[in-house]
C-alpha cells in the first residue's frame, strides 16, 4: 500500500495519467485483497476514469476490466457487461493478444454468473484461439480453467474435467504450484460428482500435499471434505465421518457460514445413500439449523433497511415542517411590521395569515396520515415474509408467547402442527435458478391458502420450510389435511422460462397440544418432536407426511430419550407415527438439463 500511495503521488506530482492510473489500479487490487470490497470498487472506478485519457490501450483494457469485475462483484450485471464488452473492443484496438486475451477471460466468466451459457461458450471459443496464438502456458492454463467454471455450470462435467486435466498439465509445467494446488482439488470434486470415488481419493490427497507446500489451508479442507464424501461413498463411514469433520473444522473457524450449508447438505445426502440415516439425519439437521441463522439475518437486514428508510423519510419531514414554522415566523415578524405602518391592511394581513395558516393546517395533517401509513407498513413487514406475505417466524413464536398450550379434555376437536418442507429445493435453485426456486416457494404458499382454513395460521418458518398452525380440528381429521397438502402441492407445476418445474413436499405433523404426561408440552418442544418426524419423512424417501400421534410406555423411558432419536422410540412401540405416502414417488430433473 505504502508503495502504491508513492506512485499515485509521483503521478500526480509528474502530471503522468500513466503512473497514476497504474497506481490507482494497484491500491484497488490491495484493498480487495484486504477484502475491503466497496473501496476496491471505487478505486476501479477512479482507475478506469484516469486510464481513459490516456493513449496507452493495454492500461485502459486492464482498467475497463477491473471496473466491470467490480461492477459484476456489486451485483449490477448489465454495468459489468457493457464494460467488459468495451473492454474487447479495447483489446481489439490495441493489436494486443495478451490484452485481448485477459478481456476475453473475463466477458466469459461474467457470461458464466449470469447463466448465459450460449454466449460464454462463443466467447470461450475465441478466447481460446486467441491463446493458442500467444502459445503461453500460463494464459492457455488460465483459459482451461475458465472453459472448467462455465462446464460445470452449464452441466457438461465430462467438458469440464479434460479442461482441468490440460490445465493440470499446463501448471505443472510452469511450476506453479498455487494452481496445481487449486486444480487437483477441483478434479477430486469432478470425480466425486461422476461417482468415480477411487480417482477422487487420489487427487484429493495430491491436493492436500500441494496446499502444505504453498500454506494453503482453504484448499486443504476442501480436499479433506472431498476425502470424506468418497470414502463414504466406497461404504468406509467412519473414515469418511472423520474426513469431513476435519475439513468442516477450518470453515468452522472461519465463520463461513454460506460455505459449509451446502457441504453439510451434500454430507446428509452421502450419508442417507449410505444407509446411515441417524447420520443424515444430524447433518440435516446441522444444515437447517445454518440455514435458518442465515435467514434470519436476511430478514432483519430487510427490517434494518426499511428502518433506515423510514427515519430517513422522517427526518425529511421534519425538516420540512421547521422550514414551513420559519417560514411563519417570517410572516409574523412582517405582518407586525406592516400593522405598525399600514392599519387600513390590518384586515387583508389577517386573511393572508389565515390562508397561511389554514394551509401549513392542512400539510401538516397530511404529514401525519402519511407517518401513519408508513408505521402501518413497517408493522406489516415486521410481522410478514417479503417473499411470500405469509406470517414470518418471530410473530409466531410472539404469538405463541401469549397462548399457552391448554390440555384439551377428551373430545372431538384438537389443535394441530403441520411443519412441510420443500424436497430437493436446493437441486431446483442450482438447475434453474433462485428466481424459478422464489416462484417455488410463491406457489405453496397460495397452495397451502387454497387447502387451508383462513382461521389456520401459515408462516414461512424457514428458507424452504413452511409451518401450518391449526387452532381447531377433529381428532380424525389430521391424516386427512396431511394427505391434502401432500397431494395439493404435487399437484402444482410451476412453469419458469418456458421449463415446467415439478413439486414436492415432505411433512411432520402432530396434535397440539402434546400431553405425553397428562401436562401438554411447551410449543417448542412440540415443534422439535414435529421437526424430528419431517426429518423421518425426507430419510425414508420423501413426498410423504409422518404423523406423531401419541404416546405409550413413557415409565420404561424418557421424553428426552424420544426427542432425542424419534425413529428408535418408534421401533420400540413408544410412540405411535402415522405414514402418509404422496400420490407420486417420482420426481424428475427439476429443470431441462443445458448443453
Amino acid at each position: 500500500m505504502q508503495l502504491a500511495d508513492e506512485l499515485i503521488a509521483d503521478g500526480r506530482q509528474q502530471h503522468d495519467n500513466v503512473t497514476l492510473a497504474k497506481g490507482v489500479l494497484s491500491k484497488a487490487y490491495i484493498t480487495f485483497a484486504r477484502n475491503e470490497r466497496r473501496a476496491s470498487h471505487l478505486l476501479a472506478f477512479e482507475a478506469e476514469s484516469i486510464a481513459s485519457r490516456t493513449a496507452d490501450l493495454p492500461l485502459r483494457v486492464q482498467a475497463t476490466i477491473s471496473a466491470g469485475q467490480s461492477w459484476a462483484e456489486a451485483g449490477d450485471f448489465p454495468a459489468a457487461l457493457a464494460k467488459l464488452q468495451a473492454a474487447v473492443d479495447l483489446g481489439r484496438q490495441s493489436g494486443s493478444q495478451t490484452s485481448l486475451a485477459s478481456a476475453l477471460n473475463a466477458l466469459t466468466l461474467l457470461y458464466t454468473q449470469m447463466r448465459e451459457y450460449d454466449k460464454g461458450f462463443a466467447v470461450l471459443d475465441e478466447l481460446l484461439a486467441v491463446t493458442k496464438k500467444l502459445g503461453s502456458p500460463g494464459r492457455m492454463a488460465q483459459a482451461k480453467n475458465t472453459e472448467y467454471g462455465l462446464a460445470l455450470d452449464a452441466q457438461q462435467p465430462v467438458r469440464g474435467q479434460r479442461a482441468l486435466l490440460v490445465a493440470l498439465a499446463l501448471e505443472r509445467q510452469l511450476g506453479a504450484r498455487s494452481m496445481v494446488a487449486t486444480t487437483l482439488v477441483n478434479l477430486s470434486d469432478s470425480y466425486l460428482k461422476q461417482e468415480q470415488f477411487q480417482q477422487s481419493l487420489r487427487y484429493a490427497n495430491e491436493a492436500i500435499a500441494a496446499a502444505r507446500l504453498v500454506k494453503n489451508e482453504q484448499v486443504e479442507a476442501t480436499a479433506y471434505l472431498n476425502i470424506g464424501l468418497a470414502q463414504i461413498g466406497l461404504g468406509r463411514l467412519a473414515e469418511g465421518r472423520q474426513s469431513v469433520e476435519k475439513g468442516l473444522a477450518y470453515y468452522d473457524r472461519q465463520g463461513s457460514l454460506p460455505d459449509i450449508q451446502p457441504v453439510l447438505l451434500e454430507y446428509g445426502m452421502a450419508l442417507e445413500k449410505a444407509g446411515d440415516m441417524p447420520g443424515a439425519v444430524t447433518a440435516y439437521h446441522r444444515e437447517r439449523a445454518i440455514s435458518n441463522q442465515l435467514f434470519e439475518k436476511q430478514r432483519q437486514q430487510t427490517v434494518y433497511e426499511m428502518q433506515e428508510k423510514y427515519e430517513t423519510e422522517k427526518k425529511q419531514r421534519q425538516i420540512e415542517l421547521l422550514s414551513h414554522e420559519n417560514q411563519v415566523k417570517s410572516t409574523e415578524i412582517d405582518n407586525r411590521r406592516l400593522q405598525q405602518r399600514v392599519w387600513w391592511l390590518l384586515a387583508l394581513v389577517l386573511a393572508l395569515a389565515a390562508v397561511i395558516v389554514g394551509l401549513l393546517y392542512r400539510k401538516v395533517r397530511h404529514a401525519n396520515v402519511q407517518l401513519k401509513v408508513s408505521n402501518l407498513e413497517l408493522q406489516h413487514q415486521s410481522t410478514r415474509d417479503p417473499l411470500t406475505t405469509l406470517y414470518n417466524r418471530r410473530h409466531f413464536q410472539e404469538f405463541m408467547r401469549s397462548h399457552a398450550p391448554v390440555r384439551n379434555p377428551a373430545g372431538t376437536h384438537t389443535g394441530a402442527m403441520f411443519l412441510l418442507d420443500v424436497d430437493h429445493f436446493k437441486q431446483i435453485n442450482d438447475s434453474c435458478g433462485h428466481a424459478a426456486g422464489d416462484l417455488v416457494l410463491t406457489t405453496i404458499a397460495d397452495t397451502l391458502h387454497e387447502v387451508l382454513r383462513e382461521t389456520d395460521m401459515i408462516v414461512r418458518w424457514g428458507g424452504e420450510e413452511f409451518l401450518a398452525f391449526l387452532p381447531s380440528i377433529t381428532h380424525d381429521g389430521l391424516d386427512d389435511i396431511a394427505r391434502r397438502l401432500l397431494d395439493g402441492v404435487a399437484a402444482q407445476t410451476v412453469h419458469y422460462q418456458g421449463q415446467p418445474v415439478r413439486v414436492q413436499v415432505s411433512i411432520g405433523y402432530a396434535p397440539y397440544p402434546l400431553t405425553p404426561h397428562d401436562q401438554p408440552l411447551s410449543w417448542e418442544r412440540s415443534v422439535n418432536l414435529i421437526d424430528m418426524a419431517l426429518y423421518l419423512a425426507k430419510a425414508h424417501g420423501r413426498n410423504r407426511a409422518y404423523g406423531l400421534q401419541g404416546f405409550h410406555g413413557l415409565e420404561k423411558t424418557t421424553l428426552e430419550a424420544i426427542e432425542q432419536d424419534l425413529e428408535r422410540a418408534w421401533r420400540d412401540g413408544f410412540v405411535d407415527l402415522q405414514v402418509i405416502l404422496g400420490g407420486s414417488t417420482a420426481l424428475g430433473p427439476p429443470c431441462r438439463a443445458i448443453g
